[in-house]
């Protein structure tokens, strides 16, 4: 099988590349150049898509003895990654980019091309498995080192997608990952893992946002509406926020105050206290299903966050999807807190990712 292995310059892109070569596959390394200008966000970030990673991912692939190329994305990754990014803070929502890249770059835009140029399937380093159904289909499990698990980040894959990713680490754990990559002679076998947003260098949201959109005054309002401060711009605030608020007037019961709310045309930031955070019910749009979308209701588990718990839930798919309705509607057994619409709810029944859908309101239904 001819496989494109996305190869990020990271430890785990290097060995599934390897791993793909192990099982006899025809390996071709890519690393993705996604600036329009190579020395806007690549050049010293900390993310996945430095300068400096395209060199480790030229090492590594020299190493394993690959071809390799660079694709240039950056107009696909501005337009569909970074534009959303700042369109969804703008309307006061909380979106994930590495999400969005997998939808729309790695696993759409990289996909495409190499189907387009007769290779056969994209490996990349995330952690999760791949199972064949006894229907034929291919189900996504999360990974064995839930530790590592990037399942959620992939909930937005489809079946045509699925039947054409390899993912070779999913099987392992990072530590038997990095000893892999040692004992093969790959340099990066040590490389820190990538933890921020690759196009924000500094690893500052609010800073970088500040600078792309510039300041948009408002105000922060405890629960009865009482301005305690002036802001510069509510994109700098995400739901579930506590550090950074700057309030100086501490809360009458002296507890911490949270975000609760943003008001994206007012630029108003509604906060309060933790037990005013919790959720049980959640709205969602634009649903994405890994197989056959479940009929009716489902009792199932979702994660609400890249690194969150799982809750246990049902889930309600409603077929019709007009205009302002949900298509899935979500009732969580127990409440959850720091919920934002922009968030991905990731759906799974058991270890098996169902599919996903996009956070558009939450609500407190139970009380008590």
């Amino acid at each position: 099988m001819r496989v494109i292995a996305a190869m990020s310059g990271g430890v785990d892109s290097a060995v599934a590349a390897a791993r793909a070569v192990d099982a006899g596959h025809d390996v071709t390394g890519v690393h993705l150049a996604l600036s329009r200008n190579p020395r806007s966000y690549r050049s010293g970030a900390r993310g996945c898509c430095s300068i400096e990673d395209a060199g480790d991912a030229r090492r590594a692939a020299d190493q394993l003895g690959i071809p390799f190329y660079v694709w240039d994305m950056g107009e696909e990754f501005a337009d569909n990654v970074v534009d959303d990014f700042i369109a969804e803070y703008t309307a006061g929502r909380t979106p994930n980019p590495c999400l969005r890249c997998n939808e729309k770059i790695k696993f759409a835009a990289v996909l495409d091309r190499a189907l387009a140029l007769g290779f056969d399937a994209v490996a990349t380093g995330h952690y999760a498995q791949l199972e064949s159904a006894p229907d034929g289909t291919i189900e996504m499990h999360r990974a064995i080192d839930m530790g590592k698990d990037q399942s959620y980040v992939l909930g937005v894959l489809t079946q045509e997608q699925l039947a054409h990713s390899l993912f070779p680490l999913g099987d392992t754990t990072k530590d038997v990952v990095r000893a892999e990559a040692a004992r093969r002679g790959i340099q990066v076998a040590t490389k820190p893992d990538s933890h921020d947003i690759c196009f924000i260098p500094d690893g500052d949201n609010a800073g970088w946002l500040g600078e792309k959109l510039g300041p948009k005054p408002g105000t922060i309002v405890d629960e009865d509406g009482t301005v305690l401060r002036e802001h510069d711009g509510a994109y700098a605030f995400t739901i579930g926020q506590r550090r950074g608020l700057r309030l100086g007037i501490p809360a009458d019961d002296g507890k911490p105050r949270f975000v609760l709310d943003i008001e994206p045309v007012s630029g108003t930031v509604t906060v309060g206290s933790r037990e005013s955070l919790a959720v049980d019910a959640l709205e969602c749009i634009k649903p994405l299903w890994c197989g056959t979308p479940p009929a009716g209701s489902l009792d199932c588990t979702v994660q609400l966050r890249a690194h969150g718990d799982e809750h246990r839930a049902t889930v309600h798919v409603d077929p019709s999807t007009g205009s302002g309705q949900a298509a899935v509607r979500v009732e969580l057994h127990d409440p959850a807190s720091g919920i934002a619409p922009g968030q991905a709810c990731v759906i799974y029944d058991g270890t098996r990712v169902v599919g996903s859908a996009t956070i558009s309101r939450t609500a407190r239904v139970a009380v008590g």
